[in-house]
């Protein structure tokens, strides 16, 4: 019996695959669970709608993200920070900090868990940084630490 899932089932495959199962199987627990539905042609119409649909949502996330890529590379942004004897700073530089920079200096809002920094920013300089947007597509801009005045 063919069937569509509506969700992912373990060593079946993936939501929305069109799957041959025993008829059992099919009739006694998928479509009881209501995990799968069968394959009628209205059905395997609508599965391929929702397919080209949720394909063309993550093509324009993926162009969204090169475009941004493509201006983040020539962002740089400044965070000021008190700074004690010695050069050395109270704390540190976190992404929250880089993320609160971005927002005020360039209005790019960025969520701070995208901010990939390798350990936190404890002296005074210029740092690369490097901002996952999409999965595979990242990019990297300048963190100025300066002392506030």
């Amino acid at each position: 019996m063919k069937v569509i899932l509506q969700q992912e089932v373990k060593k079946l495959g993936k939501k929305g695959d069109i799957i041959e199962v025993s008829e059992g199987y099919a009739r006694n627990y998928l479509l009881l669970q209501k995990l799968a539905i069968p394959a009628t042609a209205s059905n395997v119409n609508n599965a391929s709608q929702q397919k080209a649909s949720e394909e063309r949502k993550v093509q324009r996330a993926i162009d969204e993200a090169n475009f941004l890529a493509a201006q983040m590379s020539k962002v740089e942004v400044t965070v000021s920070v008190k700074i004690g004897e010695g050069g050395k700073l109270f704390g540190s530089v976190t992404s929250k900090d880089i993320a609160d920079a971005l927002l005020s200096q360039h209005k790019i809002e960025l969520d701070k868990r995208k901010i990939d920094l390798k350990d936190a920013i404890k002296a005074v300089g210029t740092y690369p940084v490097a901002i996952k947007l999409y999965p595979e597509i990242s990019a990297k801009i300048q963190v100025h630490i300066i002392a506030k005045q």
